[in-house]
């Protein structure tokens, strides 16, 4: 039976708009206090840019939260972690001891949190249900085109007044059938752009796109998607029907050489199963944009140390392996978008209201 895939747009079914007593902030004249953990340089710009029109107290911590950080959160009504973050049972419970009453995530994903547990401490979790679908749909096209025309070698080699042209032929993506697993906002923005080169599209979604059946894209069960495409690429929710939806057998039911591209939750992939298919040769192409153990290894700079993840090394090894740290969302636009969507999410806690719930 196939996996159950609503593409991103499971915010229609998790987003919620209930209210309880212990949800709603008291009227306060000190500024709400905001603790921000694995915050950044550009994370800092954005949120401070978005803030000025809201007057909160921003605190940005560039440490990741988890159960020995928890405590720095000691006094901050409202906490905003990111997609590593640990928001398991015990830091919950800390951060709730500490004064926390808002969860506010900046980010569309909500799987690295212990909903019930929010739940029963009484602490509502908000989410950024979209930012830019174009910044991930478009940087899923940039490894595509880069995979193809193998652009990181060829740069490396003119780097190195190496001119020749052995070894860089690519193919063209006109005629080409282009799998898209989920067909949410960024899935759709995906589909459209592959459309315009001039691909066949077919998708692979529960809950068809009607306005992407009427421009001619063909939805399929995804077992034919993944034996009939050239480029297989996810777009769909980290659940328990998705979870390892890539694995060893998926993989050998693909077309021969054929491209997999994942800029949606590394976990989507059984990243094992990718190194005997790109031995073999099953697979020809791989571009990563998230990575199933990128916990406490995206986002930092490790560059002086051995990489001591040995499948991740394994697959960097590879010349037709694109591995990007989760940047797909990094563009000014999503930036802007993300900072705004939360800020408004802890404004309307602020006023009695509750905006983009997740519910368990």
């Amino acid at each position: 039976m196939p996996p159950v895939i609503s593409g991103d747009r499971s915010d229609l079914a998790a987003a919620g708009n209930c209210r309880t007593l212990s949800a709603v902030a008291p009227y306060r004249e000190a500024p709400m206090r905001i603790t921000l953990f694995s915050s950044k340089p550009y994370d800092r710009d954005s949120f401070q840019a978005a803030n000025r029109s809201r007057g909160f107290e921003l605190h940005f911590l560039e440490t990741r939260l988890d159960p020995d950080t928890a405590a720095l959160a000691t006094g901050a009504e409202v906490v905003c972690p990111f997609v590593n973050d640990v928001l398991s049972a015990p830091v919950l419970e800390q951060l709730a001891a500490g004064g926390t009453r808002l969860i506010a995530l900046r980010s569309a994903g909500y799987n690295h949190v212990d909903l019930p547990c929010a739940r029963r401490l009484g602490l509502p979790v908000v989410r950024v249900p979209a930012y830019s679908p174009h910044a991930v749909a478009e940087h899923t096209v940039a490894l595509i085109l880069a995979l193809n025309r193998r652009l990181p070698r060829a740069y490396n080699r003119t780097r190195e007044g190496n001119f020749s042209l052995q070894g860089l032929t690519g193919f063209d993506l006109v005629g080409k059938r282009v799998g898209v697993v989920g067909s949410g906002q960024i899935g759709a923005v995906f589909a459209r752009i592959m459309q315009g080169f001039g691909c066949e599209v077919q998708l692979y979604d529960p809950y068809p796109n009607p306005e992407l059946e009427r421009l001619g894209m063909r939805y399929v069960a995804i077992d034919e998607l993944l034996a009939g495409s050239d480029i297989v690429s996810l777009h769909c929710p980290l659940t328990e029907e998705t979870h390892h939806l890539i694995n060893q057998q998926s993989l050998a039911t693909m077309k021969p050489h054929a491209m997999l591209i994942n800029t949606g939750r590394g976990a989507l992939i059984d990243t094992p199963a990718l190194i005997g298919a790109l031995k073999s040769g099953q697979l020809g192409y791989l571009g990563l944009d998230v990575y199933e153990e990128e916990a406490g290894l995206f986002f930092e700079d490790h560059s002086g140390l051995p990489l001591q993840d040995d499948v991740l090394a394994r697959l960097l090894s590879f010349p037709n392996v694109i591995v990007t740290a989760h940047q797909a969302f990094l563009t000014e636009e999503a930036l802007a978008a993300i900072a705004g969507t939360t800020l408004g999410n802890v404004a309307a806690w602020q006023a009695g209201q509750l905006a983009n719930q997740v519910s368990d």
